[in-house]
């Protein structure tokens, strides 16, 4: 079993899953099968997805062919892609092939175009013909597309059927649909509407459904990305929507189920880049190494080489700090004010344009409305520092009689840079989203390191104008 011996491992969904896992391992291990079976077939799907997470590669197969043949699909759904991967390693091709023929097509995608291309190649000629026909197209589509995420199960109507042929028609062939909630309505194969079943359902049997319909919906692209397709949703809070081709020609649909799977790793994504990293396309834990490593070390040295520039714009005012040892005292507090203030505006942009709140656009307002808060809050910093130097000679004395100057200098020092830090950090990713690039990119490591270079820049810069004949 995989988990460490006197660590607890948690329940799931109300099940013990340490103390069943060692139960199975026990009935394997006599041969009992058909106890086992028993005990496997009374749990839900995410259980026994669990237990076979559990138990580990040993003993996988041996628990996962004793379920039901539409019970094994749902288990399969939920297993984690390394163990999706490593049971169908261990199925012989029968068993898989019975198992990817019962799999919805978009979940069947999405496993096939995770797996290495020899073992994609092998389970798609696996598949029966009508199934395969249908794998090959969606994974004709590009890997980010709405095309890799839709499914050609639903119900299609036509406008001059009455609503009691609509209904019979549902009747025959809704089983197999990926969700009865809408209907679409096409002419020679173009989506021309959709239709809400409420509204079927409530209306004469002898009306034509050309009678409901008013020609406004929704659709996505195939060849769109399919962070489209998550702001789609969002925006018309749909359970499905329809994809459309060249032509408006309908292909498929996409359920929500499917986008907040992507919505989650576009998500992850963009924390990783935020945090400085390359997103990882692997849980944590099971993540190599070696591979943490090559997706960190990049970034990391990038940041090393822009913090160097710091070093190098320092010795850049050499002489004014061999002047002035007081400005020393002051550089952390001010590279740390434009790269805090930096890395908010940052951060605050990115998930206003991932999440639609603005737009490419409306930038004049962005930078507007950022330039603003960011004066007010670099004043009440400003006035801060200011305070901070003037209590440090009322207690200390250690500014001299140019203390005035000197908290003058941090103040202005201030205001700039937090102005400064808040446009970079706002155009910054803006200008990467025009460009065609993830915002996210513009992480708040790397607004920070921009910031600090620039900060200095901007601190000595000021000290040599407002210090001029007093201690420089």
């Amino acid at each position: 079993m995989s988990a460490e011996e006197g660590v607890p491992t948690p329940a799931t969904g109300g099940v013990d899953l340490a103390a069943l896992a060692r139960r199975c391992a026990e009935l394997i291990d006599a041969r009992r099968f058909g106890e086992l079976r028993a005990e496997v077939v009374a749990l839900d799907p995410p259980d026994v997805a669990a237990l076979i997470v559990e138990l580990g590669p040993e003993s996988e197969a041996v628990v996962f062919r004793l379920l039901p043949r539409d019970a094994a699909t749902d288990v399969l759904d939920a297993l984690p892609f390394d163990a999706q991967e490593s049971l169908l390693r261990a199925l012989g091709d029968a068993d898989v092939a019975a198992i990817l023929d019962d799999m919805s097509p978009d979940d069947r995608t999405e496993l096939l175009g995770d797996l290495p291309g020899r073992v994609t190649k092998r389970l798609v000629n696996l598949l029966s013909p009508a199934e395969r026909e249908v794998a090959v197209r969606l994974l004709g589509y590009p890997e980010d597309s709405i095309g890799r995420l839709m499914t050609p199960d639903y119900v299609q109507v036509k406008p001059h059927w009455t609503i009691r042929e609509a209904l019979d028609h549902v009747r025959l062939y809704g089983r197999d649909s990926e969700t009865l909630n809408v209907v679409y309505v096409t002419e020679g194969g173009r989506l021309v509407d959709d239709l809400r079943m409420r509204e079927l359902l409530l209306i004469e049997p002898d009306a034509r459904v050309a009678e409901l319909m008013d020609h406004e919906y929704v659709a996505l692209p195939a060849h769109g990305d399919q962070e489209e397709a998550v702001a789609a949703f969002r925006r018309h809070e749909r359970t499905a929507l329809p994809v459309v081709g060249e032509e408006g020609v309908l292909l498929g649909i996409v359920t929500v189920d499917d986008v907040l799977d992507v919505a989650e790793e576009e998500a992850t994504e963009d924390i990783h880049l935020l945090g400085g990293s390359q997103a990882f396309d692997e849980p944590y834990l099971s993540i190599r190494i070696r591979t943490m490593v090559a997706k960190r070390l990049p970034w990391l040295v990038l940041l090393f080489l822009g913090q160097m520039l710091t070093a190098t714009a320092m010795a850049g005012f050499e002489e004014a700090l061999s002047q002035a040892l007081v400005l020393a005292l002051f550089v952390p507090l001010i590279i740390s004010s434009g790269g805090n203030s930096g890395s908010q505006a940052a951060t605050l942009i990115i998930r206003a344009l991932t999440t639609g709140e603005a737009r490419l656009r409306d930038w004049g307002r962005v930078v507007a409305r950022e330039a603003a808060a960011a004066s007010i809050i670099g004043l009440v910093l400003a006035a801060l520092g200011f305070a901070r130097v003037g209590l440090g000679q009322a207690f200390g004395g250690g500014f001299g009689d140019a203390w005035a100057w000197v908290g003058l200098t941090i103040g202005l020092s201030l205001l700039f840079v937090v102005l400064w830090g808040s446009l970079v950090g706002t155009i910054l990713p803006m200008v990467l989203q025009r460009l065609g690039a993830d915002p996210a990119a513009s992480s708040t490591p790397f607004v920070a390191t921009l910031v600090d270079v620039t900060g200095i820049v901007l601190y000595f810069s000021v000290a040599s104008v407002v210090l001029r004949g007093t201690l420089l």
